[in-house]
């Protein structure tokens, strides 16, 4: 057995099991024998030469799942910190994500895997809308079995429509060459928003996504540029499925969630995204009401946190908010809250496995694969009393709180460093594309741009330069 994959036991936490009974053991172990969970128990018989990560003190649960995000924007760090939604399709799918190369896709997804490890996220959706030629989904491919994570590739491509880059010979050849093999660690989606224009011309992406037998992620009920036309199509034509992920979900009708909840699907909520950037209100008040699994995930870190701790507390925050809000407006107060810690940690772990049809991720049971984070720091007082561990996860704890990942049976972080990660060379390739983005702008185009002025036109129009469709929703309204 290699030093790799050697077993690793972890002793003594509070382990958070993510059973369909959640059960939580104390003072257990979490024993891992090549890419399984083997036992998890008290005092727990181990083979020879097994290594022992001392987890008294801390927590050990699932390795976290984020289902949507944009990996290639992840140079950008920051960038759009002010940014409103409109702002973000214009500098991205109007002006400057052509300029992105695909030595950049590779910077930013290098990174986002990185950052998405070190955080416990064992496995991220790389919603790749960035890959204009079949080099830049090559290069998204490269960076992401470049770090020891868990990956989905959703495929997308925001500069062209679906309809023609899902149907072109060089991304069939593609998906010969890339996505045929094991999806064990390195998954495949495709990525496409469904505008509501009556011809519904994303249709025979549909068809392609349906002969290559993936799944679609998609954008939904973001206000402005998707909403209930498109899920009405995509309804109609049969191709609301089981294995569909609709992002955000934000301005959607009961009509609509009926129509997902009715077809299995499910719905990613990025609660930091749709709070700041104007997709509406985050909506797992809804989702709950209509019963419609739901996981969590982070968008972009042009704006946004890169980890699933804030995924689970604004998502907390949101969805009080409004419980209390339209009790007070009532003349009521809530005096038990709907939504407890123990569900987002659920959906941070469990409902991304669910979404991704991965029933072998998201709970440490035997048998399952072992994918396994440690929260312990015994340099922070934030990790100590651990009163109400689901509590601890969603409210106190933070990356640096991570000291120990494992994926898929290899130990990727221990004692809060990383393992075989050339940081140093991560920061040059990333340097050089922020280098290669700032000189290609100009350096007034570039500072601007962290604000930029948006014309008149743009202000509400449909971002998705492949049609010409407007949704009354919104420009009925000007």
């Amino acid at each position: 057995m290699s030093e790799a994959r050697r077993p690793v036991v972890l002793r003594g936490g509070t382990v958070l099991t993510l059973d369909a009974a959640h059960t939580v053991l104390t003072d257990a172990d979490v024993l891992v024998v090549d890419d399984r969970i083997a036992a998890v128990g008290a005092q727990l018989d181990v083979p020879e030469g097994t290594e022992e990560i001392d987890a008294r003190g801390g927590i050990v649960m699932p390795g976290m799942i984020d289902t949507h995000r944009h990996m290639w924007q992840t140079a950008m760090r920051g960038y759009g910190a002010d940014w409103t939604l409109t702002q973000y399709f214009v500098w991205y799918y109007l002006e400057h994500g052509r300029a992105f190369r695909p030595e950049d896709v590779y910077a930013g997804n290098l990174l986002g895997a990185i950052e998405a490890v070190d955080a416990g996220v064992t496995t991220t959706v790389d919603w790749s809308h960035g890959l204009q030629t079949a080099q830049h989904a090559d290069a998204a491919v490269d960076a992401l079995q470049a770090v020891p994570g868990r990956f989905v590739l959703a495929y997308g491509n925001i500069q062209d429509a679906p309809a023609n880059w899902t149907t072109s010979a060089e991304f069939r050849d593609f998906v010969t060459r890339r996505m045929s093999g094991d999806r064990d660690l390195l998954g495949f989606q495709l990525a496409f928003d469904v505008t509501g224009d009556p011809s519904f011309p994303e249709k025979p992406a549909f068809e392609a996504a349906r002969e290559l037998g993936v799944p679609v992620t998609t954008h939904a009920g973001v206000w402005g540029a998707t909403n209930d036309d498109g899920i009405r199509l995509m309804h109609d034509h049969g191709f609301m499925t089981p294995e569909t992920v609709y992002v955000h979900a934000a301005t959607l009708s009961a009509d609509s969630y009926h129509r997902i909840a009715a077809t299995g699907g499910s719905v990613s909520v990025s609660t930091e995204s749709e709070q700041s950037a104007g997709q509406g209100y985050p909506p797992t008040w809804a989702l709950r009401s209509h019963g419609i699994p739901v996981s969590l995930s982070m968008d972009t870190t042009v704006w946004w946190s890169g980890d699933l701790f804030s995924a689970m507390r604004t998502t907390l925050g949101a969805d009080r908010s409004r419980e209390h809000l339209e009790a007070h407006a009532k003349g009521e107060t809530v005096t038990h809250a709907s939504l407890r810690a123990e569900q987002v940690v659920d959906w941070a772990t469990r409902g991304g496995a669910a979404a991704l049809g991965r029933d072998d991720l998201g709970s440490l049971e035997p048998g399952k694969k072992a994918d396994v984070v440690l929260l312990r720091n015994e340099h922070s007082p934030v990790m100590f009393p651990v009163l109400h561990p689901y509590g601890h996860v969603a409210f106190q704890a933070q990356r640096g709180d991570v000291e120990a990942v494992i994926v898929d049976g290899r130990v990727v972080k221990r004692d809060h460093r990383l393992v075989g990660i050339d940081l140093a060379a991560a920061r040059r390739t990333v340097e050089s594309t922020v280098e290669h983005l700032r000189s290609t702008l100009g350096e007034e185009a570039w500072t601007a741009g962290m604000n930029p002025e948006v014309p008149e036109t743009k202000v509400l129009d449909n971002p998705y330069t492949y049609t010409d469709y407007r949704s009354a929703s919104t420009h009925e309204v000007r």
